[in-house]
């Protein structure tokens, strides 16, 4: 039986924990969109919770893809995890310095338990939360001594254009879209290049922003269940998630979890993969769109 953890865990908790000297290892998962020209490790370097090593999400990823930060391999997973001084046992606690309380750390959420560790958890409202109530950061790092990690992949967690393409038709499962509502309705710009914004026929649209209180914590269980209800989505069927790269798509599937929904499906090339391969008429747009 894996070990299980809370997704969510408070700053409190997890102060007292790192107290105690268990089998934890506390990863700081920052990554910004290239136009914020911001260098997470370098930010890192400078500031961390302190024990924190870093994982980069365009390390540890499919360099053979065209697409930014696809899935990496099993074999890829497991070596840069295990260089990490992660173990199956070890307990993984994850954070980012984003202003919004959590951008990319539900992504490494999200990895880890595809790649089959459920004994990982978020810290709810990240860095920014942790050093507003006053503890304790550093700009020491002690690089962990290299272990063995095991990583088996559930595949059915991951969705593929040509799945998405296929359930234009049989609509077999929901698909919510992550963007902020600019992109989604094509009248805002992608941050990347040659993208138009726009969305899939058939996709709904909850912004990650709308999970997160204003102070950067995930809503309430009762609150992130309104926000699917309101949205149409029904957690009784399949759903899966995209975004612009399959980052902040992760809030989605970490909501649905918190909701009891733990089986929620991303589609790792996201808007960036859909946009380059769909035929005109599967870009939904009130702007430009997509034209030959």
């Amino acid at each position: 039986m894996a070990l299980q953890a809370r997704a969510l865990l408070t700053s409190k908790w997890l102060a007292e924990a790192v107290k105690v000297q268990g089998k934890m290892r506390i990863l700081d998962t920052s990554w910004y969109l290239p136009k914020l020209r911001r260098n997470a490790k370098s930010e890192f370097k400078k500031k961390h919770i302190p024990g924190a090593a870093f994982f980069d999400i365009d390390q540890c990823c499919d360099k053979t893809s065209p697409l930014d930060h696809m899935l990496p391999s099993e074999k890829i997973f497991a070596d840069y995890v295990g260089n990490l001084g992660i173990e199956s046992d070890t307990h993984v606690v994850l954070y980012d310095a984003s202003e919004f309380g959590a951008f990319s750390a539900p992504r490494v959420w999200w990895m880890f338990r595809v790649f089959g560790h459920s004994a990982v958890s978020l810290l709810n409202g990240g860095l920014r939360n942790w050093e507003l109530e006053g503890r304790p950061v550093s700009d020491k790092y002690l690089r962990p001594a290299p272990t063995e990690f095991k990583a088996s992949l559930n595949r059915s967690w991951i969705k593929t254009y040509e799945d998405l393409l296929d359930n234009l038709d049989t609509k077999q499962f929901q698909v919510v879209d992550a963007r902020p509502p600019g992109r989604f309705r094509g009248l805002d710009p992608e941050p990347r290049d040659n993208t138009e914004p726009g969305h899939i026929p058939g996709s709904v649209n909850v912004p990650f922003h709308s999970f997160l209180s204003q102070s950067g914590h995930f809503l309430p269980k009762e609150q992130l269940q309104a926000l699917f209800t309101r949205a149409g989505v029904d957690l009784s069927r399949p759903v899966c998630v995209l975004c612009g790269s399959a980052v902040t798509a992760c809030h989605v599937a970490l909501a649905a979890h918190e909701c009891g929904h733990a089986g929620v499906s991303v589609y790792d090339g996201g808007w960036s993969e859909w946009y380059t391969r769909a035929v005109p008429e599967n870009v939904i747009s009130e702007g430009r769109g997509k034209h030959l």
